[in-house]
């Protein structure tokens, strides 16, 4: 395997998280940071589909100044909103969670600060005491969705919710808990970054009155 990606030129090849060859270091680029992932680490499907959703948040949180970033992975949203917000990000995988703190680290100071907890949302969902004070939240659970964490999100005061979902369906779902606790759903976008397939990406707004 390993002689298999040196004649590939591959950066790194690992066998269910483990390293086999790594002959340079796989780099991604989240606004002003470099991050390099952890094998099996989650991405979004395009580049183009993740420009559009980083494009979606941005509008949705608007001018916040401290915002969550809540099943935050790498840091897709948490580094680039970081150029105008304090944001604190929460992942369930740790793995993950180091590469974004050494990611925000290495920008020599051109980001905003960056806090984040390794923490799973499905069963240690953030609470509305610990939502106090954040000004915006991004949200992109996997395909399963949010419920626990729509729950919370629906008791608390957070004026503004920038929600990405891979899954029409558990966003109906989470989106009818969140209408039902006094938000308003201001606007939804579909992105088709599923190539070749049925699957639709979507990123929506929500307002409190």
């Amino acid at each position: 395997l390993a002689a298999a990606a040196g004649e590939t030129g591959l950066a790194r090849l690992s066998w269910e998280g483990e390293t086999v060859s790594a002959p340079a270091t796989p780099a991604l680029v989240f606004g002003q940071a470099r991050v390099v992932p952890p094998p099996g680490a989650f991405l979004q499907a395009t580049r183009e589909g993740e420009a559009a959703l980083l494009a979606a948040a941005r509008d949705a949180v608007g001018n916040a100044g401290r915002i969550a970033d809540l099943f935050a992975g790498l840091g897709t949203f948490a580094l680039p909103l970081a150029e105008r917000a304090e944001v604190v990000a929460y992942e369930g995988e740790a793995g993950m969670v180091g590469s974004l703190l050494a990611g925000w680290r290495g920008t020599g100071g051109r980001l905003k600060r960056v806090e984040a907890e390794t923490r799973d949302l499905f069963r240690k969902a953030l609470i509305a005491g610990e939502l106090k004070g954040f000004e915006a939240v991004v949200i992109d659970p996997p395909r399963a969705g949010a419920a626990a964490q729509s729950e919370a999100l629906a008791g608390s005061a957070v004026p503004r919710i920038a929600a990405i979902s891979c899954n029409p369906e558990t966003f109906a779902r989470d989106a009818r808990t969140l209408v039902d606790g006094g938000y308003r759903l201001d606007w939804v976008r579909p992105v088709d970054q599923f190539r070749g397939s049925s699957h639709v990406e979507l990123a929506a707004a929500f307002v409190r009155p």
